[in-house]
Order: C-alpha cells, then structure tokens, then sequence
C-alpha cells in the first residue's frame, strides 16, 4: 500500500511540475543572445535609439542583445524578417508609424501585415516633427501667401508615402492650399536644398532641422503632433492654426506575431524600464526625441488607430509609395 501511495504522490508531483513549465519557461528567457532588428540604416535616430535599448536590455537580462541593421523597401526587409521569426522572444524589431501604418497602404505588394503579423510589445518614443521654412518665406502669412499663389510654394520630402509628404499634404488639405511637391531619395538631400531655398517648405524630424533652425538657415514654425512638445514648448502646434491637424511620428519594439503572454509582458516590463531610465531621457531628447511608455494593449490600440486614420488618408488621395 505505501508503495502504491508513493507512486501515486510522486506522479501527481511529476505533473505538476509539468503545469508549472509554461510560467517558468518565460523567466527562463533568455538563454542566448537577443537579436533586435532596425529596418533602416545605421546613424538615423531610429538605430541610435535602438543601440541604447539595446545596452540597457543587455545589462538587465544578462544575454547580448544585438542590434541588425537591414534596411532596404522603406523599411519592409528588416520587418518581414521578423514577421516571419520564431515568437521565441530571440528575434525583435524596432518599428515605426510609417512600417506598420503607413506602408501597408502605400504598397500593393506588402510582405507583411503591419498590424497582424507582430506581437506589439510597447511604445519607445515620439520624434518631434517640425514644420520649417526657408528664411525667404513669409512666415507669418504662409497660408494667405499659398493661397494666393497656387503651386509657386514648393516642399521637399524624403519621397512619395513618406513622413515628410503625408505631413504636408494633410497640411494642404485642412489649409485649403495648393503646394508643389519635391521628392528626394531621402530625408538629407531634402533637408539641404531646404537650407539651400531650392524648396521653401519642409515639414521633417527635429533630429534633421533643429540644428539648422539654431543656424539661423531655417526657420522654425510648429510641430504637428496634437499637442506642443515639452522639448519645444514655446513652439506652437500645426493644429493652433488648423484645428485637428495632428500627425505624430512614434516608434516601437515589436515581437513576431503568437508571442506567448508571459514572455510579452516580461519584455513590456523591461523595455518601459529603460525608457523611463533618466540618462536615456536626456540622451534622446538632446536629439528630439521624446520617450515613451505603454502597455501592449495600449500601443495595440496606437497602431491600430494610425493604420486606420492614415491608411484612409493615403487611399483618398492616391499616395503611392516607391
């Protein structure tokens, strides 16, 4: 009999143990190094934010985690990659507004789902987006100037779908305006022939303009997100003068779609850590970026309702990415 009872009592131990191996697998987490992919090139402040997340992450989890530059498609091969990983928690993305709700609609020929082929992990920070102007401008009546000059005010962009254009065809839009559109292959050479008065309106990151802003080279007017910046906080909003106009430009870290609960929250937990941290704070805001953080369910909800406001802007207006 005792030896039926300690059978017994051992194979109910066995699978307890068993029940209990979810739970403990995700504090297990990680056994080896994190991979942390940046869809863009090096030296953007999307790489520099993600390089410290990444040395503050491998501090507090004891594994390497590894940043990976893969850009290329406006920012769709480093993220179909991990949209296509394993949701082991052992490959990551750092993520933006314009990959997970702006590409879907620019492009017919997506690898990806922005919203349905991720495990959203958290929000990481706002780029303060501003609106400048080239000194020559007039400034304080650039509407009435556009107004009643159709066409003559001409604006750069980084090219067709970008940040830049999005943010200035809403502009022109809710302003009643017409403007003429100058893409470039990219955010620098547009930021320079704004400074140079080849294009006389650039609506791009503070991480771009703001030192041409101190130079003196280019003038700064608002920034488009709903309210003002706490990094700018004399500067007036888009929306001061066009009520409802918003546009904020965010990033965030993302998992493969089917991460397991335990492992998401365990992630969430540590990355709002580091970007609550105040030397990340003051690193990132000297170069116009603002921290943030979230909960999963709350940067669902972000991504969700900016793949639906500006997925139907660009469908109305027939924006097509390159």
């Amino acid at each position: 009999m005792r030896a039926v009872l300690k059978t017994l009592l051992g194979g109910v131990a066995a699978l307890a143990m068993c029940l209990a191996a979810p739970a403990g697998a995700s504090e297990a987490w990680p056994q080896k190094p994190v991979t942390l992919i940046v869809p863009w090139a090096a030296g953007g402040s999307t790489d520099i934010l993600a390089r410290v997340l990444s040395e503050h992450l491998t501090r507090s989890l004891g594994q390497p985690v590894i940043v990976d530059n893969k850009p290329g498609a406006s920012g769709n091969i480093g993220s179909a990659m991990v949209a296509r990983a394993k949701p082991d928690g052992y490959t990551l993305l750092v993520g933006s507004m314009s990959t997970h709700a702006m590409n879907p609609a620019l492009m017919s020929n997506m690898p990806f789902r922005g919203v349905d082929d991720f495990t959203p992990l958290g929000l990481l920070a706002y780029v303060t987006n501003t609106m400048v102007v080239h000194p020559s401008v007039p400034a304080q009546k650039l509407v009435a100037y556009a107004r009643a000059n159709p066409g003559k005010l001409a604006y750069a962009s980084a090219g067709p779908g970008s940040t830049n254009h999005l943010s200035a065809v809403l502009f022109e839009k809710m302003a009643g305006i017409q403007m003429l559109h100058v893409p470039y292959k990219g955010g620098a050479p547009a930021v320079v022939d704004t400074v140079a008065g080849q294009t006389q309106l650039l609506f791009s990151a503070g991480t771009q303009t703001l030192p041409h802003v101190k130079a003196g080279k280019l003038r700064l007017l608002a920034v488009t997100e709903s309210k003002r910046s706490p990094l700018l906080p004399n500067v007036p909003t888009v929306a001061e003068t066009l009520p409802g106009y918003e546009l904020a430009v965010w990033y965030g870290a993302f998992g493969p779609k089917g991460m397991p609960a335990e492992l998401t929250a365990r992630l969430n937990r540590e990355i709002n850590t580091v970007m609550a941290l105040p030397e990340v704070k003051a690193k990132m805001n000297a170069i116009g970026v603002e921290t943030a953080t979230s909960t999963p369910q709350q940067f669902a909800t972000i991504l969700r309702r900016d793949a639906d406001r500006y997925g139907k802007l660009i469908r109305e207006l027939g924006i097509q990415g390159e």
